[in-house]
């Protein structure tokens, strides 16, 4: 069996778990930072938080054309030093509005770069193991998710400085940086055209992967729901249930749900049963959404055991679910793509997801100033149901009608 855990590999998931510790290191805490040192109000945090996500969403196209025609390791390495130096922006934002700028033209960087840097790991898998390591890659982003927010939050409450968040989010970035820039890719061959086979023209599917589209609208439910409890999150946490300690143990435990669906769910990717994956990954997730929002109305006082087992137990089953649906998903998105469409077909799934994080930052934070929190996270659990339903009824036969493998099921 072809080796999955190569040196290219590890250091591609080296790079990605920089990459997103840097990430997840300010993103439960910037709606405290807006609100407390710019006093912005919930659905103003709302608007300049969805601003990164809505650039990351109109990046991630272009990227995935740019990744599959020019050199993927120039690519990679332009996008992560443009996305590092952004967390200086931060420092020098002085103003709400120049934060809301510095915020939103982020977001464009990240979204080439989460899509370079995935397309690179499918490179260097043998294909033998590709369904399996493109799970496993996952892994680096849900270590980031499980120890990043914990950490900031620990340094916030020993500092109190956010300008020290910035700066280590800065310095861990451009450590990614510096591992990718080790990464050793076999050259692409230079296209060439002959009569017979005239260049391939532009078209919409260079951009969006068109065979795919049902997977990607799928997925902008589940990118919704996590959208609104990874920004509100510490939030609500605060303001409703009268937690302040609780939320990086939150973010820990779902991130050991992912992990442990990430191990458990390896040998169903390698046998290619991805609807199987998807399909228990997102029946979990449904089931710890409802009870994150249902557990406070059953045990008001936040003080009951009943209430604590519901809060941290609902961070596991929502990493679990995530943890199955996520990899399952997108290499179902793969395998409706032709072999030179991989970038495209990465960028597809996480343009799907950006569209569902914008919507639920946005809806969630308008939802919350009108209506509370509570609100906002039963509009989550409504939305999660929608998604479940819809992969069941439709996106499910839809994925097996296009397959490209029928050794994929």
């Amino acid at each position: 069996m072809d080796k999955l855990w190569n040196h290219n590999y590890i250091k591609v998931m080296t790079a990605n778990f920089a990459l997103f510790f840097a990430f997840y290191i300010l993103t439960p805490l910037l709606p405290l930072y807006l609100s407390e040192h710019f006093h912005a109000t919930k659905d103003v945090i709302g608007l300049v938080l969805s601003g990164y996500t809505i650039t990351a969403l109109l990046f991630r196209p272009f990227s995935g054309y740019v990744v599959d025609t020019f050199s993927r390791k120039t690519v990679l390495m332009a996008c992560f030093a443009s996305f590092a130096i952004f967390f200086a922006g931060y420092l020098a934002a002085g103003t709400l509005l120049l934060f809301t700028i510095v915020r939103t033209l982020h977001g464009g960087p990240f979204g080439a770069l989460t899509v370079a840097n995935s397309t690179v790991a499918i490179d260097v898998l043998p294909s033998s193991r590709r369904n399996e390591g493109i799970g496993y890659y996952g892994l680096s982003n849900n270590l980031a998710m499980a120890f990043a927010p914990t950490i900031g939050i620990f340094i916030y409450r020993w500092s109190h400085s956010f300008e020290l968040l910035f700066w280590l989010a800065l310095a861990i970035a451009l450590v990614g940086w510096m591992v990718d820039a080790t990464v050793k890719l076999n050259k692409k061959p230079v296209p060439t055209t002959t009569p017979a086979e005239p260049r391939r023209k532009l078209s919409l599917d260079r951009f969006f992967l068109v065979k795919g589209w049902l997977l990607g609208a799928n997925m902008v439910f589940f990118g919704f729901c996590f959208g609104v409890l990874s920004n509100y999150l510490a939030i609500y946490s605060k303001e409703e249930l009268d937690m302040t300690g609780g939320t990086g143990t939150y973010f820990m435990l779902c991130s050991i749900g992912l992990i442990l669906s990430r191990l458990q769910g390896g040998s169903a990717l390698r046998k290619g049963r991805l609807t199987h994956n998807a399909a228990e990954g997102m029946v979990i997730s449904l089931v710890g959404y409802t009870l994150f929002i249902l557990m406070p109305t059953l045990s008001p006082n936040p003080t009951t055991l009943s209430l604590l087992v519901g809060y941290y137990g609902s961070a596991l089953l929502i990493g679990l679910g995530n943890g199955h649906m996520w990899p399952a998903f997108q290499n179902m998105m793969i395998n409706v793509a032709q072999h030179n469409q991989r970038g495209t077909a990465n960028s597809t799934i996480l343009i799907s997801w950006d569209i569902g994080m914008g919507l639920g930052i946005l809806m969630g934070g308008v939802v919350a100033e009108h209506l509370g929190y509570s609100a906002a996270f039963w509009t989550v659990a409504i939305v999660n149901a929608i998604g479940v339903s819809m992969f069941f009824v439709r996106t499910r036969q839809f994925f097996l009608n296009r397959r490209i493998s029928l050794d994929v099921k």
